[in-house]
């Protein structure tokens, strides 16, 4: 795996980590799971657009469509963008055996799904993959931001 374009405190992926990739450019985070040999499994958004000769993930807000799960190199996903392993969620959900993982991983390539950006994404996906709950930080915190914006919005008294 090259670590070139991987956070300052590098670590070589393990079977089932779940890879967090930086997207500054869309605004998010783009999940994958490593399953070996520099290879990861992703949700990747099916666009009606190239960027820069390559099909972007285009996760936007309020934009549904379909996704295809690929297997890829972790560079190539990255594509110069800083990654970094993030199995936060093993605090809280016991992760699927490895085998469970790399099995489904492999019967998922090539599959296409229903996506949606708060309910069906990416992190879902990959966080489904590892722990068999779709889950996503992300949304939670996206919606934890609105809910404290209409509650300042309530208090205020011009």
């Amino acid at each position: 795996v090259s670590l070139s374009s991987c956070f300052i405190y590098c670590e070589i992926p393990e079977l089932g980590d779940l890879i967090e990739i930086d997207r500054r450019l869309y605004q998010h985070w783009h999940w994958a799971i490593y399953v070996g040999d520099g290879y990861v499994l992703h949700l990747v958004k099916i666009c009606e657009f190239f960027v820069s000769f390559v099909w972007t993930s285009c996760a936007k807000p309020g934009k549904d469509g379909r996704a295809t799960v690929k297997k890829e190199k972790l560079e190539d996903v990255a594509n110069n963008d800083e990654y970094r392993i993030n199995n936060r969620l093993d605090n809280q959900y016991e992760p699927r055996p490895i085998k469970d993982i790399l099995q489904d991983a492999e019967n998922l390539v090539g599959r296409e799904f229903p996506y949606n950006v708060l309910s069906s994404n990416c992190e879902h996906f990959a966080t489904l993959v590892r722990y068999g709950n779709p889950l996503s930080q992300q949304v939670q915190l996206f919606a934890a931001g609105i809910i404290k914006c209409i509650i300042l919005m309530a208090d205020y008294n011009p």
